[in-house]
């Protein structure tokens, strides 16, 4: 592990009835570079995650309106700056919930397949293609970006119900098999820590 990993600490998480609420609803500016700033905010990124027991996180979320996003499901830790939606397919609606909104949950319809092109923490353009919890987190931390909360994608206000224990960053009701993403291009992994050390959403 890098001196930059070592040193990563956890931020605090930006919920809608905080003072600094104001940022989850605004659209967030493009890096265009990956530097070593970026890369301190990725790691601190994944540290607040794994403090929270999410499964995806937006820049937004911990109070930096920079289109920056960090995802853990299972054995899959990808972190994507200034990513774009390429293509979706299908629909499926799911539970979700946000860390940003603590206790609540809700049924959102997300496309069942996306395809997504990004710059990973080398500052190389990869592109993600993913389906089932995988597609739905990509979808849900990339609404962050644009100000878009989970809540705003509910059509049945009466899904909307109260969350049992800890909130999570999108309900993980299933797990995500290796079947679920292709990442092609500059595919190097985010962590390089073995498995039996990574944190489970």
């Amino acid at each position: 592990m890098t001196d930059e990993r070592a040193s990563a600490r956890a931020l605090e998480i930006v919920t809608v009835d905080s003072p600094r609420a104001g940022i989850l609803r605004r659209r967030a500016q493009p890096v265009r570079g990956v530097t070593r700033e970026v890369r301190t905010l990725i790691d601190q990124m994944f540290e607040t995650l794994r403090h929270a027991r999410g499964v995806g996180l937006a820049a937004p979320q911990v109070g930096v309106g920079r289109r920056v996003i960090v995802i853990e499901v299972e054995d899959r830790r990808l972190a994507l700056v200034d990513p774009e939606v390429l293509k979706q397919e299908g629909e499926v609606t799911g539970t979700e919930a946000c860390l940003s909104i603590p206790g609540l949950l809700g049924d959102v319809p997300r496309s069942a397949r996306v395809a997504v092109r990004a710059r990973n923490r080398r500052n190389r353009y990869i592109t993600v293609d993913a389906q089932g919890l995988l597609a739905r987190v990509l979808q849900h931390e990339i609404d962050h970006l644009d100000g878009v909360l989970f809540t705003d994608r509910v059509r049945d206000p009466k899904t909307l119900r109260p969350a049992g224990g800890e909130a999570t960053e999108v309900a993980p009701e299933s797990a995500a098999s290796a079947a679920d993403i292709h990442v092609s291009g500059d595919a190097v992994p985010d962590d390089p820590r073995p498995a039996s050390m990574k944190s489970k959403p």
